[in-house]
């Protein structure tokens, strides 16, 4: 992984923690996650012009890319809000993001036909070991006794599918990417994804609730519109330039952040194990970073 793609995924995983932080703090998560796709459309919306200016057209396979990721995103934003929902930040937060770098690396050889460096495939082992490490510490006497008890946990069903939609996004834009201007790109399929999430929201909620969010939470909507798109838009830039494999696996040192928040902000729950858990992650990265 070059020096700048390194830089560019540690700025992402600070911001990404950030934003993901003040959604577990909504009154409301799933409307928030709503407001958000909105608040990006809105405030991005000069951005996305100017962009679109040097964009000049677009095909019919940049349009399926963009409305197909707009549903990916909506599905993984339904799934997110319930994790936290139903769940801890600092163990649903890692699950979500631990299964995306455990199978974008398989899909990143499989669908795209990219090459891992050994010394690149330790650093993922470690980066998964270490994201597992942070959920499973202390509860093996109970995963014996009862394998599958993790997932009749609400928090962490949701979180495992958030994961899986992660993994098939990643590997989408990868490919993506290489056709659209990653911010612009991102630009679109974040307002597209709004819009088709816009009749759920309204049919479960209704305006009240929905108003209410945004009078209660408008400041971190704000927020989390600005750090999100700058998030990702930053992992997208890395994408162009840097494999999907190192990539996905790299960017979950956020993992770490989030963890940190929950336990010293939100007052969760602080043990070994997600002490060694956070350790394993930092050296996976470092071992991705310095990979050819």
């Amino acid at each position: 992984m070059t020096q700048l793609a390194l830089i560019l995924v540690l700025l992402a995983a600070l911001a990404h923690a950030t934003w993901n932080f003040l959604l577990k703090r909504a009154t409301n998560q799933e409307v928030f996650t709503w407001w958000l796709r909105l608040g990006i459309g809105v405030l991005l919306f000069p951005l996305a012009i100017a962009l679109l200016w040097q964009q000049h057209s677009f095909t019919y396979l940049d349009i399926c890319f963009i409305l197909g990721r707009a549903l990916l995103e909506t599905i993984y934003f339904m799934f997110l809000g319930r994790s936290y929902a139903n769940g801890e930040l600092s163990l649903t937060y890692p699950v979500a993001r631990g299964v995306g770098p455990a199978l974008a690396p398989v899909l990143g050889v499989l669908v795209l036909h990219e090459t891992v460096a050994p010394q690149a495939i330790a650093g993922i082992m470690c980066v998964v070991l270490g994201i597992y490490t942070l959920y499973w510490w202390g509860r093996l006497p109970q995963i014996l006794a009862d394998p599958f008890k993790f997932l009749r946990e609400r928090g962490t069903r949701y979180a495992l599918l958030t994961g899986m939609v992660i993994a098939v996004y990643s590997v989408w834009d990868k490919v993506a990417v290489a056709e659209v201007n990653p911010f612009l790109y991102m630009y679109l399929f974040s307002l597209a994804s709004g819009i088709i999430f816009t009749p759920y929201v309204i049919k479960r909620y209704g305006w009240r609730v929905t108003l209410t969010e945004w009078r209660i939470d408008f400041k971190g909507i704000i927020a989390c519109a600005i750090l999100s798109f700058l998030a990702y838009g930053m992992i997208l830039t890395a994408l162009q330039f840097s494999r999907v494999s190192y990539i996905a696996p790299a960017r979950e040192i956020s993992i770490v952040v989030g963890a940190l928040l929950g336990i010293i902000v939100l007052k969760e729950r602080f043990g070994k194990g997600r002490l060694i858990g956070s350790c394993l992650i930092v050296t996976g990265l470092a071992l991705i970073a310095v990979a050819p």
